[in-house]
């Protein structure tokens, strides 16, 4: 199979780049610690598993990230996958400055990270691995305990081409 005669850019634009990627759906979820008497949590799209055995996921942040280094120094987190009815949570987490829990109700999971409510599932991970990857930080972490809700009528909340999305009522393909 030939592919067509096309030129190939050189150079990636970055407003390209993030176009193109936002062609593919990704869930969304906010992950969360806990140190210093203090939660902290951001909203994440780059999340997604690495292995079984161990069980391991993994998500990507900022370098630059506010959060993040708290998160560090924790050594622990918690990925809340947020349902469809969760676009205001995601928003606030998105945000940097702006005290994100409040009115957020949460609770503690195994490992003493917040769990926000009405998530659709949770998983509880300690830092397994960290690497640099251009502006970014690829974060390992390895599940220690999760919860899986009962709501099987419960969407996900997805993202796609630059706006939140639901799954289409006509099932799942």
């Amino acid at each position: 199979m030939s592919l067509p005669n096309t030129a190939i850019e050189t150079s990636i634009e970055p407003v390209r780049f993030r176009e193109a990627l936002g062609h593919y759906a990704s869930g969304i979820t906010v992950i969360t610690s806990h140190v210093d008497d203090e939660p902290i949590g951001f909203t994440c799209q780059s999340f997604y598993s690495v292995s079984m055995s161990p069980p391991l996921v993994s998500f990507s942040v900022m370098s630059s990230s506010y959060s993040y280094p708290k998160i560090r120094r924790a050594g622990r987190f918690a990925v809340n996958i947020l349902s469809g009815e969760q676009v205001r949570i995601s928003n606030r987490f998105a945000r940097q400055g702006a005290d994100k829990w409040q009115g957020v109700e949460w609770r503690e999971s195994p490992l003493g990270n917040p769990v926000i409510d009405g998530s659709l599932h949770w998983l509880d991970c300690e830092i397994h691995a960290e690497h640099a990857a251009g502006d970014h930080l690829i974060v390992i972490g390895e599940v220690k305990a999760l919860n899986l809700q009962k709501a099987a009528a419960t969407q996900p909340l997805l993202y796609f081409k630059g706006q939140y999305c639901n799954l289409s009522a006509h099932g799942v393909v």
